[in-house]
């Protein structure tokens, strides 16, 4: 037996992973997950969020939205530019991994793929 399998993508159940440093990644889809080296146990795996640029995300981080974004029930949505301070990383819906509080807009989740950090 081979101890070298490596396990399919999470996401789109891809075979062919491979290891970055200690993460493993999909060449298929770009997810990136913990390298797990047999610890499946109740012990709390620390998430990794990057935004659109590849920058890695921490809670009370600030962060400026890049593209326009619609918002349901505002006429203006978000203008690309805007800063969003203290982000709290969370494991949202839909790919939806940042909550935070906008001015004029209140309390929402965003999605790091549409966030630059600073």
């Amino acid at each position: 037996m081979n101890e070298n399998v490596l396990p399919p993508c999470p996401e789109c159940s891809g075979p062919y992973a491979y290891e970055m440093g200690a993460l493993l990644v999909c060449p298929e889809c770009g997810h990136e997950w913990p390298l797990a080296a047999g610890e499946d146990g109740d012990a709390p795996r620390e998430r990794v969020v990057k935004d659109s640029v590849g920058n890695v995300l921490a809670d009370g981080d600030t962060v400026t939205v890049v593209k326009g974004l619609k918002v349901k029930g505002h006429p203006t949505g978000i203008k690309a530019g805007t800063k969003v301070r203290g982000i709290r990383l969370v494991d949202g819906v839909d790919g939806h991994d940042i909550d935070c509080k906008i001015d004029g807009f209140g309390a929402m989740q965003l999605k790091s793929s549409v966030v630059r950090k600073g």
